[in-house]
């Protein structure tokens, strides 16, 4: 029931307190108390203010209404949180709600779901009762009378306030789910990638270190040229040898209590070799001499032929098939600067192939000499070369650059304190010596043919001891008689005692090994000019070359 004369508000916010009845005390109210802030729960709204409905428990009745004040008395609020008390009045009937209470909790605004009912219809606000100031705080209820039960539908309000103690919820603690989710996710991938990261560095370094030290994982397989074709050009070192060393032999020679080693070549088809008169001596007239082919064959040897002289010999292997002999060359061709090689067994190291040029021409030399007597000693007019020739290549072919043979060779020069000081050889100091071979063919062919070696002679007796420059004719003969030979070549030309014979066909001659050298670079027979010295008078002579059989 509403008083008389109140008038309903048009619209006024859901859960108004009504005004009390005729004649209600309103002295339970405190008179000095101030209305209070808006926004607490349960408190009377102030003027403009949206005003919270009071809540009503399910199943209560309709909550008791505000007294209203008495005149000039103003309203104050309670202390406490919650509904405005009212004075200890007769309630009347509470209004029943039009429908019952919403069990799925639809909210009073937006569209409902299709499962989910209309909302409630919300009840207006009582009006105050005369004088009373709308918005006043309600007086608190007097002691001894029950609390009105709470309004059920007054937490579908959406102006309401909420209670104090209620406390706050998240929005969404589905979605507060699902990004602590993503959070974990993204922190196991991130650990993820550290532990690939750091285990694909410990792996880089351990394969780094792999190929670094061996150049790979695994077995190493260095890069390699295939298989070319064996053949060679023939004016290279390799044809040049390829072509020469089935012809070249190594001789081992004993006898006599010593042992040599030296090297051969072959001359024809039916065994004959020629090689140095040194590498034969040491087999004497008992001795033996074995032929080592490049193939490794061996053969027995008997010499055919020596001089001493000229430092070669030739032997002979019988019952041998199937010998090529090397290709002849002409020594006179050779020039300084031409290129060589030379093949033997240089300290028993057969088929040892070197290679250099010509470093001179026309070198005259002397070997030998061991015997005292100058039984032993060569006279060679010889090819210089720088090729490497060592104690072993005696007797070996010096090849051109077709593969011919130019030289045989002889000696070395040995520098002083040599590496084999108790044989007195040493190693190559690039001075090699090489008999000619336009020499060593004319000797050879004699040697084959009679066993002997002619020598040119011009038919006098030298004075060795002489130191000056040139070559001089002694006082006396060697055996004492006179030292020209009487009709022989120097004394049909001329030629004293005493003179001084300073050039062979206009060429220098500063010595008297250097004249015989000279001249056994001829053939008996050959014509030579001589230039000499007779009391300070010098004159030119031609003779023609005598012979002599042995030395």
């Amino acid at each position: 029931m509403h008083a008389p004369g109140a008038e309903a508000p048009a619209s006024g916010p859901t859960g108004g307190a009504p005004a009390p009845a005729s004649g209600t005390d309103a002295t339970a109210v405190a008179p000095a108390a101030e209305a209070p802030a808006s926004g607490l729960t349960g408190g009377a709204p102030t003027p403009g203010a949206d005003t919270p409905a009071p809540t009503i428990a399910p199943g209560a009745g309709a909550p008791a209404q505000a007294p209203t004040p008495a005149p000039g008395v103003d309203a104050t609020a309670s202390g406490h949180t919650g509904a405005t008390p009212a004075p200890a009045v007769d309630t009347p009937a509470h209004p029943q709600p039009l429908h019952d209470p919403d069990p799925y909790s639809t909210p009073p605004y937006g569209e409902p779901g299709p499962w989910a009912p209309a909302p409630p219809v919300q009840h207006p606000a009582a009006t105050p009762a005369h004088g009373v100031a709308v918005g006043a705080p309600l007086a608190a209820p007097e002691a001894g009378l029950a609390a009105p039960a709470a309004d059920p539908w007054a937490r579908y309000d959406p102006w309401a306030v909420p209670a104090a103690v209620a406390p706050l919820q998240q929005a969404d603690p589905v979605e507060e789910d699902v990004k602590r989710r993503r959070g974990r996710r993204r922190r196991a991938l991130i650990g993820g990638a550290l532990v690939i990261a750091l285990v694909s560095g410990v792996a880089g370094g351990v394969v780094g270190v792999q190929l670094e030290r061996n150049g790979g994982i695994g077995a190493v397989e260095l890069p390699q040229a295939g298989v070319e074709a064996p053949d060679r050009d023939p004016g290279s070192v390799a044809g040049i040898a390829a072509q020469a060393l089935p012809s070249v032999v190594t001789l081992h020679v004993s006898g006599s209590g010593t042992a040599g080693t030296g090297t051969g070549f072959v001359l024809d088809d039916r065994g004959h070799i020629l090689t140095n008169d040194h590498v034969v001596e040491p087999a004497g007239k008992n001795g033996e001499i074995t032929v080592t082919f490049h193939s490794g064959d061996t053969a027995e040897a008997t010499v055919v032929g020596r001089d001493s002289g000229y430092d070669l010999a030739v032997v002979r292997v019988k019952g041998v098939r199937g010998l090529t002999p090397l290709p002849l060359g002409n020594s006179d061709n050779v020039q300084v600067g031409d290129p060589v090689v030379a093949i033997g067994a240089p300290f028993d190291l057969a088929g040892t192939v070197t290679s250099g040029i010509i470093s001179a021409r026309e070198r005259p030399i002397t070997a030998g000499g061991e015997k005292g007597d100058g039984s032993d000693v060569s006279y060679v007019d010889a090819l210089q070369t720088d090729a490497p020739i060592n104690p072993g290549n005696s007797g070996g072919p010096l090849l051109d650059g077709k593969g011919r043979v130019v030289g045989i060779n002889s000696a070395i020069r040995s520098a002083d304190g040599g590496l084999d000081p108790e044989g007195g050889q040493s190693g190559s100091i690039g001075l090699g010596f090489a008999i000619p071979i336009n020499q060593g063919k004319r000797v050879a062919e004699e040697l084959i043919g009679t066993g002997k070696a002619t020598h040119p002679v011009i038919g006098i007796t030298l004075d060795m001891e002489y130191d000056g420059d040139g070559a001089r004719v002694a006082a006396e003969g060697s055996d004492g008689g006179p030292p020209v030979t009487t009709g022989g070549p120097g004394a049909k030309a001329g030629i004293r005692a005493g003179d001084v014979i300073t050039k062979v066909d206009g060429r220098p001659v500063h010595s008297g090994e250097e004249l015989i050298v000279k001249t056994r670079a001829h053939r008996p027979g050959d014509r030579l000019e001589l230039t000499l010295e007779r009391n300070g008078v010098e004159r030119t002579v031609s003779l023609v070359l005598g012979s002599s059989d042995g030395d």
